[in-house]
């Protein structure tokens, strides 16, 4: 399966545009819609094409490690809100979740109600990551 429109915009809406690197809350040197890499330099500008391009890439990276992660039937959303929450946190956060535990434990609603446990930055819960999480739930469960 691949990601549709519906995630790529989640994904889009939640990191942002940002058309010059920039160094992220996690510390890490970003361009884009929250790429990453070494590919990535200080005053680095892009335009919009290669913004969409970076994303693109991006996402395939996540969608193959949910596919191969998930051993369960998805549906689009489920699928969608997970690429989301990997490209968010990591497929290693995803790896060793009990959001992950439960879906392939076929628990879908305790599964969608793992994601509003990953609202926080340093301890503290963070309004963007709470509505962020609110959103990939509510898709997973579409």
């Amino acid at each position: 399966m691949q990601i549709s429109k519906k995630g790529l915009d989640l994904i889009r809406k939640y990191e942002g545009l940002q058309l010059a690197a920039y160094v992220c809350p996690g510390g890490k040197l970003t361009i884009g819609y929250g790429h990453t890499g070494k590919d990535v330099k200080a005053g680095q500008t892009i335009d919009v094409e290669r913004a969409n391009e970076l994303l693109i890439n991006d996402v395939q990276r996540f969608e193959s490690a949910v596919n191969e992660l998930v051993m369960v039937p998805m549906t689009q959303g489920m699928l969608d809100a997970l690429i989301s929450f990997s490209f968010n946190l990591g497929v290693g956060s995803l790896k060793s979740s009990t959001l992950l535990k439960k879906l392939n434990a076929d628990d879908r609603e305790a599964a969608a109600n793992e994601f509003l446990r990953w609202n926080k930055a340093n301890g503290k819960v963070l309004a963007g990551l709470t509505a962020r999480r609110e959103s990939e739930r509510e898709l997973f469960l579409a």
